[in-house]
């Protein structure tokens, strides 16, 4: 009995598997995979069309030492942009996939504002390559409560949670926590966006970051008010080094247009 319940549960297996293959095959054909940028079919989730595609700007070195922005051309090992200079940050840098561009921003809103939560897994999956060895623990920028009751998600933990999945690197959502309601910083300027956070972030348990190296896991990286912020808070609790990763950077002087 027991050898024929083997193979018919073994004849089982089978046919669920053929069943998911055929269901599989038919929905991709039903359903085709399709540019998270503007829709067009494409051969695979998370592949962007040739004119989306193009429209993304890749960040890699040469880049600051100290903040990971960009450099025209190589200025030799250990060359820092002239604001880490005069201020350097508390950061080890900022990891962004791409530069804030019209493809960026629009998927930054669709996840954001659209509902469209697949597109953390795109973000994530150009995030992972830039991601720098040893991290310990990813932490996502916090919402307020109540923002995070009427949107119902908070993007940058959609996009750690992706990261983890595809990285393996442990992820806490409830490390840091946003303890007050802050303005929107859209068209503030440097000293008002810093102002604005001043004090918003906290570590309610600091064992949870005590000795580790964070990953600070957002969407769109733009003034970097919020990233240091919360940065400070990471590291007054006792975090060993924070590094920012996010989707999207604004270079030069976008950061008055991004959202």
């Amino acid at each position: 009995m027991r050898t024929g319940g083997g193979a018919i549960g073994q004849a089982a297996a089978v046919a669920r598997r053929a069943v998911g293959a055929i269901s599989g095959t038919v929905s991709g054909w039903a359903l085709p995979p399709r540019c998270p940028g503007c829709g067009t079919p494409v051969s695979a989730d998370h592949r962007f069309c040739a004119a989306c595609w193009s429209g993304l700007r890749l960040l890699a070195p040469p880049w600051c030492a100290g903040c990971n922005r960009p450099f025209a051309f190589d200025r030799g090992e250990g060359a820092r942009c002239a604001p880490c200079l005069a201020d350097p940050p508390q950061h080890r840098g900022v990891r962004a996939a791409v530069a804030y561009g019209p493809v960026a921003r629009q998927l930054a809103l669709k996840l954001k504002y659209g509902r469209r939560i697949g597109i953390a897994a795109t973000m994530a999956e150009r995030m992972a390559p830039g991601m720098p060895e040893g991290l310990d623990l990813l932490v996502p920028v916090p919402l307020h409560r109540w923002r995070l009751w009427s949107r119902g998600y908070n993007q940058a933990g959609l996009i750690a949670a992706a990261l983890h999945r595809r990285t393996g690197v442990a992820h806490d959502p409830f490390a840091l926590v946003r303890r007050r309601r802050t303005v929107a910083l859209k068209g503030l300027g440097a000293r008002a966006r810093r102002k604005a956070v001043a004090g918003a972030f906290a570590v309610p348990d600091r064992d949870r970051v005590r000795g580790r190296a964070i990953g600070l896991v957002d969407d769109v990286y733009t003034s970097g008010a919020t990233a240091a912020a919360c940065t400070r808070a990471l590291i007054a609790a006792g975090a060993a080094s924070v590094t920012i990763l996010c989707w999207a950077r604004v270079i030069a002087d976008e950061a008055a247009a991004a959202d």
